[in-house]
């Protein structure tokens, strides 16, 4: 787990936004806080929403390499068969 950088990224954000939250309750009030809280979890929201792009990217691209391996083997072993 430690070496999966988009999960540290996502969870870190998520936390630094949830500490910013509490931390604006307590400085401002409820009253003050809520308008910088909205702007808080909509930037935690696009972190995520980055995150899960990203993760789909990797995704992808880690399907893409394994086909092109598996085309790369099936070629190999068809050439292994016709040669007498």
């Amino acid at each position: 787990m430690l070496n999966d950088r988009l999960k540290n990224w996502a969870v870190a954000s998520q936390a630094v936004g949830l500490i910013v939250i509490v931390a604006l309750e307590t400085w401002l009030g409820r009253g003050e806080a809520g308008q910088w809280q909205k702007w808080v979890l909509i930037a935690m929201l696009a972190c995520a929403a980055l995150v899960a792009l990203l993760r789909f990217y990797r995704h992808q691209q880690h399907l893409k390499e394994q086909a092109r391996r598996r085309q790369v083997l099936e070629e190999a072993a068809s050439d292994d068969e016709a040669a007498p």
